[in-house]
């Protein structure tokens, strides 16, 4: 089979994923099980996801172990299958663990030499959680800035906050301070000495939770100090996979616009027929499409650390400030009825700028970029 062949072939298959997955979010109402979880107080079911369609993607369509290598309990595949999923997700919202579970924990585990019995088989089944508590009180990973301290007798203590399904998570991946520096602890999100609260958030469909350990026990994933680097690999592959998730939700406040500006008259005519508004939404394709071009570079950097980590920078950069921009541009088009609660204009504003602050801001990973390329 020639090269031409195997990439036709490649595509075939990325394209018959990303038609399912799309099947099952119209199965599963679209945007409509995003606009239930405004109705839900905080940890009000325990989960703060949607039960049935996290079970029909994670388990019955396996995609729970996506990007895990099947040696270790995994589904397989790799980075540009999680993001056709991820682009998808972001386009109708739909509440489900994938990113937290998945992706960000998932990836941080499958980076760690042990993970201890079955947790990544358990994790790819789709039916416990692992969610990734590290991150300091901006909501940053830095390692040298760890909330949670590793004592001397293993018990962890500290709090971290904007775990993602933190609450629902049957496992935490915690990011601790030794005396060699990060290592990373599993511990049983029901452990003595763990407490979860669930936060009151800007963006209802992705779940957060403040979790403090008192004395916790923790089984060790990385010993010597080698926890930062599992997090950090894990964490370029996560920025990633959220850039194509940014990249789905700014194309569907696009299409939402370009629909709205065909129906909506002003003096006898279409208002898409205006230059402004013309000129307006040719702008915020420009920056969909740009959004796209930074995800697919970093997929031609996936078996390359430091490239990888160059382009997940500049993905996270770009495709944050696209999404805000699109999103806001979304409400403004759609005049006073953007504005409403009604509409679900507002759903995708407060994804995008959720989004943004996720794991970083573009201020902060234009520090990173800054760094990596040593300018």
């Amino acid at each position: 089979m020639t090269t031409a062949q195997q990439d036709a072939e490649r595509a075939g298959e990325l394209a018959a994923l990303r038609e399912a997955v799309r099947d099952l979010i119209e199965g599963s109402g679209g945007i409509a099980a995003a606009r239930r979880r405004l109705d839900d107080e905080p940890g009000q079911d325990g989960q703060g996801y949607d039960e049935q369609a996290w079970r029909l993607l994670g388990s019955e369509m396996g995609l729970a172990g996506l990007g895990i290598a099947e040696e270790r309990g995994g589904a397989g595949g790799g980075l540009a299958e999680l993001t056709v999923v991820a682009e998808e997700l972001g386009r109708s919202l739909l509440p489900v663990p994938f990113f937290s579970s998945t992706v960000l924990a998932g990836q941080i585990l499958a980076c760690c030499p042990d993970t201890g019995p079955d947790v990544l088989a358990r994790l790819s089944a789709g039916g416990e959680l692992a969610a990734f508590a590290g991150t300091d009180s901006d909501g940053c990973w830095r390692p040298d800035r760890l909330p949670v301290e590793a004592k001397a007798d293993g018990r962890l203590h500290g709090q971290t906050d904007f775990v993602l399904d933190g609450t629902a998570a049957a496992h935490l991946v915690v990011a601790a301070r030794t005396p060699a520096g990060c290592d990373l602890f599993l511990v049983a999100g029901d452990a003595e000495g763990v407490q979860r609260r669930a936060l009151e958030t800007l963006d209802p469909t992705r779940a957060q939770a403040i979790v403090s350990f008192d004395g916790a026990a923790g089984t060790p994933l990385t010993t010597a100090g080698g926890g930062a680097a599992s997090v950090a690999a894990g964490l370029d592959v996560a920025l990633v996979v959220l850039a194509a998730e940014q990249v789905g939700g700014a194309a569907a406040c696009l299409d939402l616009a370009v629909e709205y500006a065909k129906i909506r008259h002003q003096f006898s005519r279409p208002i898409g027929s205006f230059q402004a508004i013309k000129h307006k939404l040719a702008d915020l394709l420009l920056l969909v499409e740009m959004g796209r071009s930074a995800v697919d570079r970093a997929l031609l950097a996936e078996q390359d650390a430091s490239r990888l980590a160059e382009a997940a920078a500049v993905a996270k950069i770009w495709c944050s400030d696209a999404y805000t921009t699109v999103a806001t541009e979304n409400v403004q088009i759609h005049g006073g009825i953007g504005f409403t609660w009604e509409h679900d204009a507002h759903l995708y504003f407060r994804r995008a700028r959720a989004d943004e602050q996720l794991l970083g801001n573009a201020t902060v990973h234009r520090e990173r970029l800054a760094t990596l390329l040593s300018w």
